[in-house]
C-alpha cells in the first residue's frame, strides 16, 4: 500500500471542481482562509486504506468535501454540494501519479456550527486508486 497517490487524487478533485461549470464563483479551498464571508468549498480529510490485491498495489481513499456558508439557510450549498456529488461521483478524473479506479458518493451531513450562524455539509466520497 502506497499513500502516493493522495497529493495527485486532490490535484484532481480539485482541478474537476474548479472547472465544473455550476461552481463558477464558488472559491475551493483546502484550508479554512483567514476571515472568510460567504460561502466556500474546503476539501478536506481523508483516511486512506490498503486495497492492494493480486492484480497490483491500490488505495481507497475516503475524502471529504465540505460546504460552509454564513448565508442563512441551508438550500444554497445543498445546492452547491448537489453540484460537487454530480462533478465528482464516475468522474473520468487523470491523476499524475496512479490511475482511478472508481468515485462514489458514501455520504453527506448538513448541520450547523457556530451557534447557528454558519451552516456545512460535509459530503464522503470514496476513490479507489490503483498504483
Amino acid at each position: 500500500m502506497s499513500y502516493g497517490a493522495a497529493p495527485a487524487l486532490q490535484t484532481a478533485v480539485f482541478q474537476r471542481l474548479s472547472g465544473w461549470p455550476a461552481l463558477v464563483g464558488v472559491p475551493i479551498h483546502d484550508a479554512v482562509p483567514p476571515n472568510v464571508t460567504g460561502t466556500f468549498v474546503l476539501i478536506g480529510p481523508e483516511e486512506t486504506r490498503d486495497q492492494s490485491d493480486k492484480s497490483g498495489a491500490g488505495a481507497e481513499h475516503q475524502l471529504v468535501i465540505s460546504v460552509i456558508t454564513d448565508a442563512t439557510g441551508f438550500l444554497s450549498i445543498k445546492t452547491i454540494a448537489a453540484d460537487i456529488s454530480d462533478a465528482l461521483v464516475g468522474a473520468p478524473l487523470t491523476l499524475s501519479r496512479g490511475a482511478l479506479v472508481s468515485m462514489f458518493f458514501l455520504r453527506a451531513s448538513a448541520r450547523r456550527i457556530e451557534e447557528g450562524e454558519t451552516r456545512r455539509i460535509d459530503l464522503t466520497f470514496r476513490a479507489r486508486v490503483q498504483l
